[in-house]
């Protein structure tokens, strides 16, 4: 069995890694680079395959930078199934047209402002065209073993996010693991992820390699936040994916409002597409923790923008307000249009709250830099820039190695870091291999590892 990485290395974006033996090929996630141009520059190169030969992609969950070039596939020809929990399924559905559509409208904004070196510039792909790949989506529940050619597959609960699985897949007397992303043991949303099994390697996440999460109370904090942009009179602008975190906040300011530690004031969510997924978050009650009746609560605490037109009318809201729109660092989305609005204004509080890829505009505003460009025009920054650490989905350095000493790995298991920025992996390579048996090594970019 050989594994060739054919992205999410020495990256947080992009994630695809190929399978392959003698009979099969399976792509194990299709996803999308984001941040710095030179790795969005990737997502425009042939993957090094034959798609016509592809057996299968396995999805881990899904996140755009796990399931976001699924639709360049279909385009470019790929017919064959895609097989992830019901969950992800579901999640995909409005994920992979959101993206197309934004790829739509950005192109044509580029060109009717002459913004691109292009003459006309093309999206990788549109609305229409991610819709159609998701006739390929086939559903596979947790803990059931499925085969593609001669693999055994296998998804485990992962936390992280709704559907997120690891997969574990048996050839050649091999047994490999894909950790996906990992979840927190203590997430406010999400149930702890499951222990692996016994493993000859694994592809592990190091998003959090060098970094601990905050410890403090994360209620707190957002209270901090929202009072003190309260008492400036101030809109609080929260850029957030619309999977997962938008829910999570969403819920947090319900429970705040509630014991009155925070006043009553509009919440706006300004993304259809986290309005979609928190009605898949309440149906999808087995897979987190949280119940009917705060399902409820969550969903009744906002008021949802769904058209262009209430969007803009945000814009004539003169009380303090809070606005939850995407896209969590700042790519693109509704938030684009609100930070244009909002940045110059002292009063104005940007919270970002999960982490930021390099290169990205929520990046370099936590950097402290002076201006972002928007659309093509520099933005002066006066608002305060606030970021929340304690909200990741994802497990940090030390959860991460309680998970694998809570699994049944051997002396000696060969660990592969995937999935982290390159001071993340170098640390968690350096204190796994402090405080583990297992053999840790740094994945690189279409590197072959041979079973």
């Amino acid at each position: 069995m050989n594994i060739i990485f054919l992205g999410g290395t020495e990256t947080v974006t992009g994630s695809k890694y190929l399978v392959e033996t003698a009979n099969t090929k399976i792509l194990v996630d299709c996803g999308l680079y984001q941040g710095y141009k030179w790795l969005r520059e990737r997502n425009r190169e042939p993957l090094p395959l034959d798609i016509h030969q592809l057996d299968a992609i396995v999805l881990t969950h899904a996140h755009l930078d796990h399931s976001g070039f699924i639709p360049l596939l279909y385009k470019q020809g790929y017919r064959g199934p895609i097989y992830t929990h019901a969950a992800t399924s579901a999640l995909c559905s409005i994920l992979l047209p959101d993206s197309g559509h934004i790829q739509e409208e950005d192109a044509k904004f580029y060109q009717k402002h002459q913004l691109s070196k292009h003459q006309k510039p093309e999206p990788l792909y549109d609305k229409k065209t991610a819709e159609q790949s998701l006739t390929l989506f086939e559903n596979i529940e947790f803990d059931q073993t499925f085969t593609v050619g001669d693999l055994e597959i296998t998804f485990q609960y992962a936390g992280h996010i709704l559907g997120a699985a690891s997969v574990i897949i048996e050839a050649e007397g091999k047994r490999v693991g894909f950790s996906g992303d990992v979840g927190r043991p203590n997430d406010i949303f999400m149930r702890p992820p499951k222990a692996l099994p016994e493993l000859d390697l694994l592809m592990l996440e190091s998003t959090y390699g060098n970094r601990r999460h905050d410890q403090h109370d994360p209620y707190q904090q957002l209270a901090d936040v929202v009072n003190k942009t309260v008492s400036h009179g101030g809109t609080l602008l929260i850029p957030s994916f619309a999977v997962g975190r938008a829910q999570t906040l969403q819920y947090m300011l319900a429970i705040l409002m509630q014991e009155q530690r925070i006043p009553k004031l509009s919440v706006f969510i300004d993304s259809p597409m986290a309005i979609n997924v928190g009605d898949i978050y309440c149906h999808h009650h087995e897979l987190h923790r949280l119940t009917d009746e705060q399902c409820h609560l969550m969903c009744n605490v906002a008021t949802y923008t769904r058209s262009v037109d209430d969007s803009k009318a945000l814009s004539e809201v003169t009380m303090p307000h809070i606005i939850i729109a995407g896209s969590g660092m700042a790519t693109g989305g509704r938030i684009l249009h609100h930070l244009k609005r909002l940045l110059g204004d002292h009063r104005t509080t940007v919270l970002f709250s999960g982490y930021l890829a390099g290169g990205t505009r929520g990046a370099k505003m936590l950097k402290g830099e002076g201006s972002v460009k928007i659309h093509g025009q520099w933005i002066p920054i006066n608002a305060t820039i606030e970021v929340m650490h304690g909200l990741s989905g994802h497990a940090d350095y030390v959860d991460i190695e309680n998970w694998l000493h809570q699994s049944s790995l051997k002396k000696g298991t060969k660990i592969q870091l995937v999935h982290g920025d390159p001071d993340a992996l170098e640390a968690m390579k350096d204190h796994l291999n402090q405080t583990t048996n297992f053999t840790v090594e740094i994945a690189s970019y279409k590197k072959i590892l041979r079973l």
